[in-house]
């Protein structure tokens, strides 16, 4: 109900409706800010160190204050934001050691999502969901054009959100989302570019088809362990792939992410 003029006039909400829409409205508000400031950090709008101005964010990306705070904690937990003691947030900056165990960490999530998979058993019909989409990616890993590029990198992320699915364990889903929200941690975030133009990260391709395969049959004949190292190995060649992308810095520069990147000096090669 509402109040006007002394008079109470009916709401134009159900019970409870107009609650729940306000509510709703916010929390689409707090995901449009924390996706856009994610995507300024990533392009490198922001540079390690500085300090996000709220008022200045507020005025950039249209949010009210406490949805842009809200935000900005969330961006926090994930990792792309520090904290000040004082209030407020800086941009964080990656070491390699830092992605290299984010990769670590995402591999022995994505292991125990397949020993999951493999011990609790896993239905035919989404066994053949995953082998439909490693064929397809089959037909992609010896061809060099930018369209197959594109295609395989879309394919990639459907395999590793599918074999997370079949785990059907929340928590795991809800670990993984933090880690791969970090620059390069996810399955196919250091391929954005390089595998369109170079030649050196197709043959990762080649083995990434290779390693799905085999997590198909292990999980398919309930060989948890197999499964889990399978996965874990995998992973792995994320960090192969950005050292083979960190030897070319023009390719290097155009990864989102790339400016948070705290490189060695004579670690890259144009």
């Amino acid at each position: 109900m509402q109040r006007r003029g002394g008079i109470t006039l009916p709401s134009p909400f159900g019970r409870g409706e107009g609650v729940r829409v306000t509510a709703n409205a916010e929390k689409t508000q707090i995901m449009r800010a924390r996706l856009r400031l994610r995507e300024l950090i990533l392009s490198g709008e922001f540079r390690p160190g500085e300090r996000l101005a709220e008022l200045p964010l507020v005025q950039r990306l249209g949010a009210s204050r406490t949805p842009l705070r809200l935000a900005l904690a969330a961006l926090e937990h994930e990792g792309l934001l520090r904290g000040l003691k004082g209030g407020g947030y800086v941009v964080r900056e990656f070491t390699l050691a830092d992605i290299s165990d984010a990769i670590e960490l995402r591999g022995v999530l994505e292991g125990t999502a397949a020993r999951f998979a493999a011990e609790r058993g896993t239905p035919r019909r989404e066994l053949r969901a995953l082998r439909t989409i490693n064929d397809a990616v089959h037909e992609l890993v010896h061809r060099t054009d930018y369209e197959s590029f594109e295609r395989y990198v879309e394919l990639n992320e459907r395999f590793h959100a599918d074999l997370v699915e079949l785990a059907a364990s929340p928590l795991v889903n809800r670990a993984l989302e933090a880690i791969v929200s970090l620059p390069f941690a996810g399955a196919s975030s250091a391929l954005i570019l390089a595998e369109a133009e170079l030649p050196e990260s197709w043959e990762i391709l080649v083995i990434a088809h290779r390693d799905h395969q085999s997590l198909i049959e292990a999980i398919e004949r309930r060989q948890g362990a197999r499964a889990e190292s399978i996965a874990r190995e995998h992973a792995r060649l994320a960090l192969a792939n950005l050292e083979v992308v960190m030897r070319h810095t023009d390719v290097l520069a155009r990864l989102p992410g790339a400016s948070l990147l705290a490189l060695p000096r004579d670690g890259v090669h144009a």
